[in-house]
């Protein structure tokens, strides 16, 4: 017992005789010109290999044992910056950085560190910066970065017109995109064909496809996390750009200088004013055009070193008029969707770092059309109100603890119709309007345990619940209804809640090379019942409720990241497989219906995905850019649907090619090109036609059985800088891009063209493709004040 008492005093004195005292160093990371927080900015001290990177809001902190150490600050894009520190207590030292001036033989386009390739433990996160985004050719030459992020290896589109993505086999819905933390619930403009996005309003976009943090929930693929300028808090700014189909401006400056700035930007088309001219007043269609606008919006205030506010918001509209005066027809459909955030950040102390954000969202759809004395109207939408607690606890080096929670009031309308006959209202009681809770909280550790290994771990519990006012009615085996259940305001109906375990693994094989793997639960309780492969505005959310069942996902990934030539060249494999639960499609032989309740038409079953991906990413030099393949399959299993028997879902595509490469030819001229090519759709045709009761009738084949042509394209553009004039105050550029440059005929749709008649024996039927866009040139200049 003595040695034992012994053993352990000395243990004592030894650890007495090596503890030092800490102190944590915290700040902010900013851009020196313009004031604005940079995320993801990375923190080392000088001969050590770990680090910390900045958060969201620019915030970072660091704990370190007292002696004198040298702090080095980087962002690529902008200058290194080194500061000496006497650490003998806590100190808070923030990090004015400047932009990078261009270099002919090294232009960086890339705003992240550049081993976080290997570094860090997140799978399948890709951070684009915005002035790459404007550097890839875009359709009309509107920047779009839906378009661009379609680029990325395990992201595609649907084809022609399609604003939707789809990530590693999810649907459209799947995907959680956020705009300063309000869910954005419909992406497209001009039905699909541009984002609601405005670039000039955007300062980052980061997508994650795999291994998605505890603080992300409510779907089951993907984050696109979207995040808009603070504003210039140094000087006013004016941005402005003139399109072939749309023009922008945006006003940013200072409220008061160091403290306060905002920042306000526009966008629209004017399709409608350009035809407009060209149609006479006698004309039958006279009146009919289309036209969309985007608003961005955001002030900020510091009130001290602790406490910061922001106030966002966003609204935008699609308008689409169609007048024909011979048949008294006018038809007008508005649809689009307004945000606003609210956030405060609060530093409580050395190692915490707290958010408080609010959010509205609403998202809606009407159709309105007259004949005569005859008025029609339909509408449907969803709106939330969110509170949202997050906080960042940076306990000691090695450890950046988040955790927090989420609370959202969602109204979901997927169909409202009404209508009028001179005096007389019609308003039948076919509101399918329903009400739900969804919350959850979370915690992650991103943990550094040595030189090798990096974890990133958490856990989220979510829970969803659909309340009153609703009825349920109860039918018979022919869907007629003979009894109904009423459930008051706010009384529940239904519950739902379950765990969602995430964990990524890195081992470091050496300072160029690692591997990766991370497994992942989603559970989400909201979802998008399409009729067709794109988002329209005609697709309605929908909760989950008493017949729905939340969707559920499994995603397990690995992979090898190596880098080359001093982090010039990034390159991954990466493999996964989904396995999805309690999917949703329309019943077979589904017609529209607004009396009826939607879920009555829906069927459910389960799908998985799985395959791999193959990334080359060139970060630096004159020529930069990218080469992305993914060879995968997505399939479907729905006991009421193909007989039972599995399916390619839509979107299933076997491979997926995809290049973008951006070349600085001068000071004055840079030139760019992205390539993609993808398996075509899967698609369900006619097989047999007969003639019944002399009525021509199709037989279909089995659900997806088909595929629609290969989908390849080639864009280019050429972006000149002019030398800027010493006396003016304004600087400008002129964009030059084509669109589609070989002019391929990618399918759009497929139809049948029937000619001649059964009764003579001339019937023909021929499959005719459709197509949208040849080439298309286009002009935008962009001027800066």
């Amino acid at each position: 017992m003595k040695i034992i008492r012994v053993t352990f005093f000395l243990l004592l004195c030894a650890l007495a005789g090596t503890a030092q005292k800490k102190y944590t160093i915290n700040g902010y990371v900013k851009d020196s010109l313009n004031g604005e927080t940079l995320i993801g900015a990375t923190i080392t001290v000088k001969g050590q290999s770990r680090g910390i990177s900045s958060n969201q809001y620019g915030f970072y902190s660091i704990t370190l044992e007292e002696g004198s150490y040298t702090l080095v600050c980087t962002y690529i894009g902008y200058r290194e910056r080194q500061v000496e520190v006497q650490l003998d207590k806590d100190l808070h030292i923030n990090f004015p950085i400047v932009p990078k001036s261009y270099q002919f033989e090294e232009v960086v386009v890339t705003t992240r560190k550049r081993d976080a390739n290997v570094k860090n433990a997140q799978m399948g996160k890709f951070t684009l910066p915005i002035e790459q985004i404007k550097s890839v050719p875009a359709f009309l030459g509107e920047v779009d970065l839906l378009k661009t992020v379609q680029f990325l290896p395990g992201v595609r589109n649907a084809g022609e017109g399609s604003a939707g993505i789809y990530v590693r086999g999810g649907g459209p819905d799947q995907n959680l995109i956020l705009l300063d933390d309000a869910p954005v619930y419909n992406t497209g403009h001009l039905f699909g064909f541009f984002s609601i996005f405005n670039a000039d309003a955007i300062k980052n976009v980061s997508l994650i496809k795999g291994g998605m943090p505890a603080q992300y929930g409510g779907r089951l693929s993907s984050v696109l996390d979207v995040s808009m300028k603070e504003g210039n808090n140094q000087k006013w700014q004016v941005d402005a750009g003139l399109g072939v189909i749309a023009s922008r401006l945006s006003i940013q400056g200072p409220l008061k200088k160091n403290k306060a700035s905002f920042i306000i930007s526009g966008r629209r088309t004017y399709i409608d004013a350009l035809v407009k001219p060209f149609v006479k007043k006698s004309s039958q269609f006279y009146g009919s055009g289309y036209y969309f606008y985007d608003l961005n919006a955001k002030v900020n205030y510091i009130f001290s070193e602790k406490d910061r506010l922001y106030l966002s918001g966003y609204f935008g509209r699609d308008v689409f008029d169609f007048q024909n005066s011979k048949q008294s027809l006018g038809i007008n459909i508005p649809w689009g969707n307004a945000t606003g955030t609210l956030r405060w950040n609060h530093v409580f102390n050395q190692k915490l770092f707290g958010n408080t954000t609010l959010v509205y969202n609403d998202y809606n759809f009407t159709f309105n059309a007259a004949q005569n004395n005859i008025e029609f109207k339909l509408n449907s939408g969803i709106r939330d109100i969110s509170l949202k607690q997050d906080f960042d606890l940076y306990p000691y080096t090695g450890h950046k603890l988040r955790f927090g929670g989420i609370y959202t009031f969602h109204k979901f309308t997927p169909s409202v119709v009404s209508g009028k006959q001179d005096s007389t209202v019609f308003r039948p009681n076919n509101a399918q309007v329903k009400y739900g809770h969804e919350a959850a909280v979370y915690v992650q550790d991103d943990w550094e345990l040595n030189d090798k290994v990096k974890l990133n771990a958490g856990i989220r519990y979510s829970w969803f619940q659909q309340i009153g006012p609703y009825k349920k009615y109860t039918t018979d085996d022919n869907g007629n209804r003979i009894d109904s259940i009423v459930y008051g305001s706010g009384k529940g109906v239904r519950s739902y809640a379950g765990l969602e375990p995430r964990l990524t693994v890195r081992y470091a094989l050496d300072d160029e090379t690692s591997i990766k793997a991370s497994v992942t639960r989603n559970m989400q309780y909201i979802h998008l019942v399409s009729n067709a492969g794109t988002t329209l505005p005609t697709d309605i959310w929908v909760p989950s409720t008493y017949k729905v069942r939340p969707q559920i996902s499994w995603l397990y990934a690995a992979g090898l990241f190596k880098n080359f030539r001093d982090n010039m060249y990034e390159t991954s494999v990466e493999v996964y497989y989904k396995d999805m639960r309690n999917q949703i499609e329309y019943k077979e032989g589904y017609i529209p219906s607004t009396i009826d309740d939607t879920e009555n038409s829906f069927v459910f079953g389960r799908g998985w995905s799985y395959g791999a991906e193959f990334f080359i990413n060139k970060t630096k030099g004159r020529l930069t850019g990218w080469l992305g393949y993914t060879l995968s399959w997505t399939w479907r299993k729905f006991p009421d649907l193909n007989f039972g028997n599995k399916y390619p879902a839509k979107y299933d595509r076997r491979s997926d090619l995809s290049v973008v490469a951006i070349y600085e030819l001068s000071k004055k001229w840079r030139i760019s090109a992205s390539f993609v090519f993808g398996t075509g759709n899967a698609a369900t045709l006619p097989e047999r036609f007969y003639i019944v009761d002399g009525i021509l009738t199709q037989q279909y084949s089995k659900i997806n059985e088909y595929r629609l042509p290969a989908y390849h394209r080639l864009d280019v553009s050429a972006i000149l800088t002019p030398k800027k004039n010493a006396r003016r105050k304004w600087k400008s550029e002129w964009v030059f891009s084509i669109y589609n440059a070989y002019s391929r005929k990618n399918p759009y749709f497929i139809y049948f063209d029937q000619t001649g008649s059964p009764f003579n024996g001339t019937l023909q039927i021929q499959a005719k493709q459709v197509s949208l866009f040849p080439i298309i040139p286009a002009i935008t200049w962009n001027v800066r004040f």
